[in-house]
C-alpha cells in the first residue's frame, strides 16, 4: 500500500502542532519527522510529546528523518537517533551514506560507512525499527549504481533505500534508477524542481504519474511524502498535497 505525506523538513520554522495542522487540513495520512528542529536527536520527551501530536490527530508516524552520517567520525551518537525514533514509534529511520560521493571515496572510507550501516540496521532491528538510506548526492548513494553496491556491501535484511528524483538527471535516468532500486525500496520523497528552482508539483504531472504507477506496483507498504514546496509557504503545500492526492485517486 502505498500511502502520503509530509517530511517536515519542508517546514522547519513551523511549530509540530503547525505541522500536524496543516498535514491533516490536506488531508494526507503521516508525518516524516526531521531530526534537526522537530524532533532532535536523543530528546526522548520530545519525541513523545511529536508522537502523542500526531497520532491525536489520526495521522501516523512515517519516519524519523534523521542527519546521522554513517562512518563519520562527528555523527550524532546512533544511540541517540535509535531512542528518539523509539520514542515516537516510527517505523523507519533514514540515514545519510557518509558524506563523501562515491567517486571521491576511497576504500577505507566506504568500509567504514558500509559498516556504521550495518550497525544501524543490525540495532535497529532488534527494535523492530528499518533502516533505509537516503537517496542523495554527495553520498555513497549519489547514483543507483553505487547505491545498490553498498546495499550488497551492507548486506543486511533491515537495511533499504530510499528514493527521490536525482537534480539534474532527466526523466529517463530518473525512471530507471527508481526500477533499479525497486526491490530494495522503502519510502519516496516527492518534489519537482528545475534545476535548484522548487515547482509547483503540477508542473511534474506526466513525469509523477510514471513514477506513481511504477511505484504502486510494488509489494510492501511505503510512504511517498512531499518534500519541499514553492518559496516554502503552506499554500503552495496544499496545491501540491490536493494534486498527489489526485494522482492516486
Amino acid at each position: 500500500m502505498l500511502r502520503l505525506g509530509l517530511v517536515s523538513i519542508t517546514f522547519r520554522t513551523l511549530s509540530p502542532g503547525d505541522v500536524v495542522n496543516l498535514v491533516r487540513a490536506a488531508g494526507l495520512d503521516g508525518i516524516e519527522w526531521g531530526g534537526d528542529v522537530h524532533a532532535p536527536h536523543g530528546d526522548v520527551e520530545r519525541a513523545a510529546k511529536v508522537k502523542d501530536l500526531t497520532l491525536s490527530a489520526g495521522l501516523s508516524v512515517a519516519a524519523y528523518g534523521s542527519y546521522y552520517r554513517a562512518g563519520e567520525k562527528d555523527a550524532v551518537p546512533f544511540a541517540d537517533v535509535l531512542a528518539s525514533a523509539a520514542a515516537m514509534a516510527a517505523p523507519v529511520i533514514r540515514i545519510w551514506a557518509g558524506k563523501k560521493g562515491s567517486a571521491d571515496a576511497c576504500p577505507e572510507y566506504r568500509r567504514q560507512v558500509v559498516e556504521a550501516c550495518r550497525s544501524a540496521a543490525a540495532t535497529a532491528a532488534d527494535m523492530n525499527i528499518g533502516v533505509a538510506c537516503e537517496f542523495h548526492g554527495n553520498t555513497l548513494t549519489d547514483t543507483p549504481q553505487s547505491t545498490l553496491h553498498l546495499l550488497e556491501e551492507v548486506d543486511h535484511p533491515n537495511f533499504l533505500t530510499y528514493w527521490q528524483p536525482a537534480v539534474g538527471a532527466d526523466v529517463s535516468r530518473r525512471f530507471e534508477s527508481l526500477k533499479l532500486l525497486s526491490p530494495h525500496l522503502s519510502n519516496v520523497h516527492v518534489f519537482h524542481w528545475h534545476g535548484v528552482q522548487r515547482l509547483p508539483l503540477s508542473a511534474g504531472d506526466g513525469e509523477w504519474r510514471q513514477y506513481l504507477q511504477h511505484i504502486r506496483s510494488l509489494d510492501g507498504d511505503r510512504y511517498a511524502m512531499i518534500e519541499f514546496v514553492a518559496d516554502d509557504r503552506p499554500e503552495n503545500f496544499m496545491s501540491d498535497a490536493a494534486i498527489l492526492k489526485s494522482w492516486l485517486a
